[in-house]
């Protein structure tokens, strides 16, 4: 039975981010789980390559047969010294002749057994359902609809490519029919890229008509050298970056780095609001100094690769100025106030109907730091005041 790779990609609109590798393995394993139980791949995972980029869920799954090997499948009927019409009716059940039944000794006695061959599915007239199953199993909360059509999914989806070796194995999913043309990146790719062969896949993208590094894992390394670079050459370090490295790797499809600046006078706000809005709000990497402070500058992880970034640094460095003064004010605001003032205020916030307001919680967790710091003979007084404040 001829075998060959299978790619199997899904085009979309953009996913979310912080979701995307899990999308993209519950995927990969639902469609090898599919191909194992008709018989037309290994169930193990061994050589399967996963892909997921903001745009896109994809698959490279070797050794496909194009058609299942037929099987054959024995079940034991009743006694052979059975009424005539209940062996004859278990034959037909069957699809065998009753000359064709087999007569087996057990240990209740002799019985008959049908052996009926049981063909093989192609994968043309499976692989549809199998990747229509795996998308319905995928972990997703919400789900959407998209112009006329009825088909849901996570976000809108625009194209389908469905390649065994060279041939398109035909079919329909999510309303789309299979073919053999993805897309490059947005802006920097050349359009569509019409597939020879599965197996040229990833080189395809990864070229100048494609401009998409398409594996998530190859993705994520290339942006962590490119993040150590540029930090080294400001003479600069990372800090902790590897939880906001996983998200921007699924933001982007084929990553620059930059470098970007902000006022100084901003250093003056506690580092962490700094850092908190850059991660959080902005996803970009602060730099710090070899103490441990913030440096002024960032990193900025784009999907644009260009001779001249002024205009990308430029533009950044614009949209984090406002994040950055809405951390000064909101800090400024709070220094207007002791924390002392503000723990009456408590009283009008309910903490729970049968537990009290948050000010009775407060004075609870205060009670309960006072005890657990004299068996461990801190100063009780400090530990008060701090659960209390």
């Amino acid at each position: 039975m001829s075998e060959a790779t299978l790619l199997v990609e899904l085009l979309t609109e953009e996913l979310p981010p912080k979701a995307l590798e899990r999308l993209s393995t519950a995927f990969s394993e639902g469609v090898v789980s599919g191909l194992a139980q008709h018989q037309l791949a290994q169930r193990s995972f061994e050589g399967v390559k996963t892909f997921a980029t903001p745009r896109r869920l994809g698959m490279l799954i070797p050794k496909v047969s194009a058609a299942g090997v037929d099987r054959v499948n024995e079940v034991t009927g009743p006694s052979a010294n059975a009424p005539a019409p209940a062996i004859t009716g278990f034959a037909k059940k069957h699809g065998v002749e009753v000359s064709a039944l087999e007569h087996r000794e057990t240990p209740k006695g002799k019985v008959v057994v049908a052996k009926a061959t049981i063909k093989g599915v192609s994968l043309e007239g499976v692989l549809s359902d199998i990747v229509g199953d795996a998308l319905k199993k995928l972990p997703i909360p919400k789900v959407m609809r998209w112009g006329a059509s009825e088909a849901q999914f996570v976000r809108p989806v625009h194209g389908l490519v469905m390649l065994h070796g060279s041939k398109v194995v035909p079919g329909e999913v999510l309303g789309l029919k299979s073919g053999s043309k993805t897309k490059g990146h947005r802006f920097l790719g050349k359009g569509e890229i019409v597939l020879a062969n599965a197996d040229e896949y990833e080189k395809r993208l990864l070229s100048d008509e494609g401009k998409v590094l398409v594996n998530f894992t190859a993705r994520r390394s290339e942006i962590e050298k490119l993040l150590i670079e540029k930090s080294k050459e400001q003479k600069a370090g990372l800090g902790e970056y590897q939880a906001l490295l996983d998200e921007v790797t699924a933001l982007v499809e084929f990553p620059c780095v930059y470098v970007g600046e902000f006022e100084k006078a901003f250093l003056e706000v506690p580092q962490e609001c700094l850092i908190l809005t850059m991660r959080q709000n902005q996803k970009y990497f602060p730099l710090f100094d070899a103490a441990g402070r913030l440096n002024g500058k960032f990193l900025i992880v784009s999907n644009m690769q260009v001779v001249d970034p002024r205009h990308i640094i430029g533009g950044n460095q614009r949209v984090v100025r406002p994040r950055l003064e809405d951390a000064r004010f909101f800090y400024n605001q709070d220094r207007k106030r002791r924390l002392e003032e503000l723990i009456p205020l408590l009283a009008k916030v309910v903490y729970h109907n049968k537990l009290g307001s948050q000010l009775d919680r407060v004075q609870r967790v205060k009670l309960l730091a006072g005890k657990i710091a004299r068996v461990l003979g801190a100063d009780a007084l400090q530990a008060e005041r701090a659960a209390e404040l």
